[in-house]
């Protein structure tokens, strides 16, 4: 199984309507990938000097569903929106021991 990260930091001046279009956009992502094995997002509540804005956490089978998870055009289509709303964009992608979720 495959873990994938993803946190966001916003732009300064971004509308709340554009995070609320990415949590929709992002919460029909598991109906139009079967690759995704489980999916989850949220705000950051602490809002700390260190803290993104938003985190993304996801689990795939192996490296190749991710891979098709990436190249997916649903995804592709989040992404582009992803582009225009966030100042800075982190992944951290790792396989967990035995398998396990």
């Amino acid at each position: 199984m495959i873990r994938h990260l993803v946190f966001f930091k916003f732009k300064p001046d971004i509308q709340e309507d554009r995070i609320t279009e990415l949590e929709g956009r992002l919460g029909a992502l598991p109906g139009l990938i079967p690759e995704i094995k489980g999916y989850e997002f949220g705000r950051d509540i602490v809002r700390s000097d260190r803290s993104y804005d938003f985190a993304l956490f996801s689990t795939f089978e192996d490296r190749k569903a991710l891979q098709r998870y990436q190249v997916h055009s649903s995804h592709a289509a989040v992404l582009e929106l992803i582009k225009t709303i966030c100042a800075d964009i982190k992944a951290v992608d790792y396989e967990l021991e035995g398998g396990g979720a």
